[in-house]
């Protein structure tokens, strides 16, 4: 199911559009500003993003490159601003569309399809090649892994790892979940194993920033850790 971030200050606004598109059959997650937008952006994956642009905290046309640099998906503006310098600007900084308004919710909704097949049918190639999770990115064709533009140097079994914690990035993984993953081998208790790849993992990350990636759920196993 397609998951799309509705990032829009008036309420009214951003629950009816956050109706309409559930009653099409969408996943939406809802944000009230541009701070609580980028949270959003940084924490998981979307497929599409709806954004305003006059927002509190980061206004629209500030957010929109950090969106663009962060996930590759389509962006669909919607703004009271409805002059021509306007959308073009917008349109030229990376939106893939832009819906004054007020609008009719029914082209909203169509506008939301067209953008979402079109990124499935050609840009979504590229991006199924590519997992996010705040500064880092996994190449799953290249077998790359790289964090704020810094590429790691990864056992095999270090990238599936990593490779299984952002295919499900807020889902906690047993041990046994890891090592049947990253290993062509039967678990039989392998605790240590999995922590020393684990310490790896985050000793290789820390020597590039100081943001944690991988949290340890104790008793449970292992997940991406969240901004607080």
């Amino acid at each position: 199911m397609s998951r799309i971030l509705i990032i829009e200050d008036d309420t009214d606004i951003n629950n009816m559009m956050a109706d309409a598109l559930k009653k099409a059959g969408y996943e939406c997650t809802q944000a009230f500003s541009g701070t609580e937008g980028l949270i959003y952006i940084d924490r998981d994956i979307f497929s599409l993003v709806v954004l305003d642009l006059m927002l509190p905290g980061l206004d629209g046309e500030d957010l929109l490159p950090q969106i663009k640099e962060k996930q590759n998906i389509p962006v669909i503006v919607v703004s009271a601003k409805d002059s021509i310098d306007s959308k073009v600007g917008l349109l030229t900084s990376g939106a893939e569309d832009y819906l004054t308004k007020p609008f009719d919710i029914q082209e909203f909704i169509a506008r939301v399809g067209v953008q979402i097949r079109r990124f499935a049918g050609n840009e979504g190639q590229d991006r199924a090649h590519v997992l996010s999770f705040k500064e880092m990115r996994i190449y799953t064709d290249s077998y790359e892994v790289s964090v704020e533009g810094t590429k790691l140097d990864l056992t095999k079994q270090e990238f599936k790892i990593l490779e299984l914690l952002l295919t499900h990035p807020n889902k906690v993984f047993s041990k046994q979940d890891i090592y049947d993953y990253a290993w062509d081998d039967i678990y039989i208790g392998e605790d240590k194993t999995i922590n020393v790849h684990i310490s790896n993992i985050r000793k290789k990350i820390k020597a590039v920033t100081d943001d944690e990636y991988i949290e340890t759920v104790w008793g449970i196993g292992f997940r991406l850790k969240h901004t607080d």
